[in-house]
């Protein structure tokens, strides 16, 4: 049974970076065929895809966030990491963390962090 933890701060200040970490067990961010996403969901709306990291490290982000985000990997933990800079409260949201299955979708989530950006 793979299992995904979100990780970070709950409450981050304008202007600065949001970070937070997704854990894995149960399964290899390497396998083949699998991509780890973050995926959002603001208040009362419904949820943004915004980015991924394959089994081998290549990155796909949301053309709407390229600019501010980044995902990075470690393997020797098995986590993957979402950086995303220069937060406003509009990036106040749940944060989940996700597996995909190339041309299948998400199949595995984590609960879900909340960052509230607030000065």
């Amino acid at each position: 049974q793979v299992q995904l933890q979100e990780s970070g701060p709950g409450m981050v200040k304008p202007s600065q970076t949001l970070s937070l970490t997704c854990t894995v067990s149960g399964g290899s961010i390497t396998t083949d065929m699998y991509y780890w996403g973050w995926i959002r969901q603001p208040p009362g709306k419904g949820l943004e895809w915004m980015g991924a990291i394959t089994y081998s490290g290549s990155t796909y982000y949301s053309p709407a966030l390229k600019s501010r985000t980044s995902i990075s990997r470690d393997t020797s933990k098995n986590q993957f990491t979402l950086q995303l800079s220069s937060v406003t409260p509009e990036d106040t949201a749940v944060y989940y963390c996700a597996r995909e299955v190339v041309a299948r979708g998400m199949d595995y989530w984590g609960r879900g962090a909340l960052v509230t950006v607030s000065s």
